[in-house]
């Protein structure tokens, strides 16, 4: 096994680089207390830190939110739908990344930064990865099928609208999406969609038929898979020099050969994230609070990263990353809980 500490030792600067989802933990951190052979699964899961988790997470809470403040759901049913999305956002999260590194092992095998991930370093077999990846892809509709069934929706003869198929492309451009770094430079665009179609799930989880045809959803819709495109084009710049070296494709290696090119790009595609949540705000007629939060703070926790980032400097890229997304995801939730809470205010 590769990088393996002994008591005492001192990590070897690979070691570091490979805590960055290359397939370790930090020491001290909650994955020393799960049993040992519990932990080649939280590292495959991408569960320390819990970035990976609540990037799939926060789309269908925007979802949720979004469809209680227009449609005016009641308090009890948007708590207990964010409650059952949790659930299937952490089972659909084991499935999707253990499925990413069954396909990406022969590539990870041969990064610096992801080597030491379960699968190349023998930790998990492919085998049992497989069948990991089915257990939780089964756990996942299980979730959407029995705990947020279709009788609950406001269009009940309209099967279509169930969250379990609406989550259907979803999971098919997952099931792609490691496929895509070897056919296009745009993977993130994809991984956007696999991430950010859960606001429409969210919808239907709250009882709204066919969210996608809605314009207000479309434009959230947009500017959430730009937030992941933005957010995964920095991330993809830990790898880029060994990418480029084993022909993985990613934006990062699109935009590489200049770091004021790779920030222009950012700047322009923050640009059209904020354009596209205005949109949404317009659409849906929300006040200034969506603004104030969900855009201006979009703007500011994404346009900070954006400017102060090293895409140079992998530990830079990792670390805002990884702590980021937090701000801009709990700024766009702020901003609809506050349209949703006008609303439950009006109506008592």
């Amino acid at each position: 096994m590769a990088f393996e500490l002994l008591p005492g030792d001192t990590p070897h600067p690979a070691m570091t680089l490979s805590t960055q989802y290359g397939g370790f933990h930090a020491k001290g951190s909650w994955v020393d207390l799960v049993p040992a052979s519990w932990v080649p699964y939280v590292q495959l899961c991408r569960l320390s830190p819990p970035a990976g988790l609540f990037l799939i997470y926060f789309p269908p809470v925007f979802g949720v939110l979004h469809a209680a403040a227009t449609h005016h759901r009641p308090l009890s049913e948007v708590l207990y739908a964010c409650a059952v999305l949790l659930c299937a956002s952490f089972f659909g999260n084991n499935a999707a990344h253990a499925w990413n590194d069954i396909v990406d092992a022969p590539i990870d095998a041969r990064i610096e930064r992801t080597r030491t991930r379960p699968i190349p370093r023998g930790t998990i077999s492919p085998t049992s990865a497989l069948l990991f990846a089915l257990t939780q892809l089964l756990g996942l509709l299980a979730t959407l099928h029995l705990f947020l069934p279709p009788q609950n929706n406001l269009n009940p003869n309209n099967v279509v609208a169930t969250p379990l198929l609406a989550a259907t492309p979803a999971i098919l451009a997952s099931v792609y999406y490691p496929y895509a770094k070897r056919h296009t430079h745009l993977p993130q665009v994809v991984l956007g969609f696999c991430l950010t179609w859960s606001t429409m799930v969210g919808g239907c989880a709250v009882g709204i038929a066919a969210p996608w045809r809605g314009a207000s959803e479309r434009w959230l819709l947009a500017g959430c898979i730009l937030w992941v495109v933005i957010f995964d084009t920095v991330y993809a710049h830990q790898d880029v020099v060994d990418d480029v070296r084993v022909g993985v494709k990613s934006t990062a290696v699109l935009l590489r050969g200049g770091r004021a090119r790779a920030r222009a790009v950012l700047w322009l595609l923050l640009g059209a994230m904020v354009m596209a949540l205005v949109q949404a705000g317009r659409c849906a007629a929300f006040g200034w609070p969506y603004y104030v939060l969900s855009v201006g703070g979009g703007v500011v926790s994404v346009g900070a990263m954006v400017a102060r980032v090293d895409l140079q400097d992998p530990a830079s890229c990792w670390s805002w990353f990884s702590k980021g997304f937090w701000l801009t995801g709990l700024v766009i939730s702020g901003g609809l809980l506050v349209e949703y809470a006008t609303v439950l205010c009006r109506e008592w």
